[in-house]
């Protein structure tokens, strides 16, 4: 359990599946993903949730957190970020996410970037060891689908490219597929990335209409025989596994 930290948390319930620490440096994000649950979470109006702004003194907060953690001597991994994007459009203006990684590894702590940012986030790639996670929400493989779904973010193809880069880099590399919009495509960016990617962590769709749609049971058996079959390493979320039986 952490004690006196102020914005480095343990995530909990759904959160909790993908990292023990984590740290959000904007609020807000600039993607505005049509089945984001985060404004809901946060009791935030969507339109103000869209338009993203730096945490107050987020970075010195980060530097007081990730010292008192050193002297504990906490080996997780910390991940950027849950409630925001951390290579959102905002971060090109105030680059927080690259002052946060240098801040954390001055303090011996390591990162785990989870990003829709594409290139925008290549340009941290120097500060990664292979201590570090890089990873990337891929929710389609069709621009039009993925400006419906996800209007702010990069496009699937820029996304896959970055995490290919990563993992040619010696960066650890692992992909969220969730929420899972469309099952057969989810399938398919697997087959699509698996060579590259060192985990698969996957869920479902949530407090969406749309879930309604997935046929939640034969994708979940789908997706874990493929998983196997490709000896792939991977995690599914609770919600999915439930599925399973």
């Amino acid at each position: 359990m952490l004690s006196n930290t102020s914005v480095i948390y343990e995530p909990k319930g759904k959160a909790g599946e993908y990292s023990k620490l984590a740290v959000n440096v904007y609020n807000g994000c600039g993607h505005r993903c049509e089945y984001c649950f985060a404004p809901a979470f946060m009791r935030t109006a969507r339109e103000t949730f869209n338009q993203p702004t730096p945490r107050k003194d987020i970075l010195q907060k980060i530097k007081q957190d990730a010292t008192l953690l050193q002297k504990e001597h906490e080996n997780r991994p910390v991940l950027l970020c849950f409630t925001c994007d951390p290579y959102q459009p905002v971060d090109e203006q105030f680059q927080l996410s690259r002052q946060s990684i240098q801040i954390l590894h001055s303090c011996h702590l390591n990162v785990k970037i989870l990003t829709k940012g594409g290139k925008r986030a290549e340009r941290d790639f120097d500060l990664l060891t292979d201590d570090d996670w890089f990873g990337v929400t891929l929710t389609n493989l069709d621009n039009k689908l993925s400006l419906q779904w996800e209007p702010g973010a990069a496009m699937p193809e820029e996304r896959i490219n970055s995490l290919r880069r990563a993992h040619e880099k010696g960066i650890k590399t692992w992909v969220s597929l969730e929420p899972v919009l469309y099952p057969e495509i989810t399938l398919k960016i697997i087959r699509r990335t698996y060579g590259f990617v060192d985990e698969f962590k996957v869920g479902t769709l949530n407090y969406h209409p749309h879930a309604e749609n997935v046929d939640r049971h034969r994708f979940a058996v789908d997706v874990k025989q493929l998983l196997i079959f490709l000896k792939c390493n991977y995690y599914l979320k609770n919600d999915l596994r439930r599925w399973l039986g």
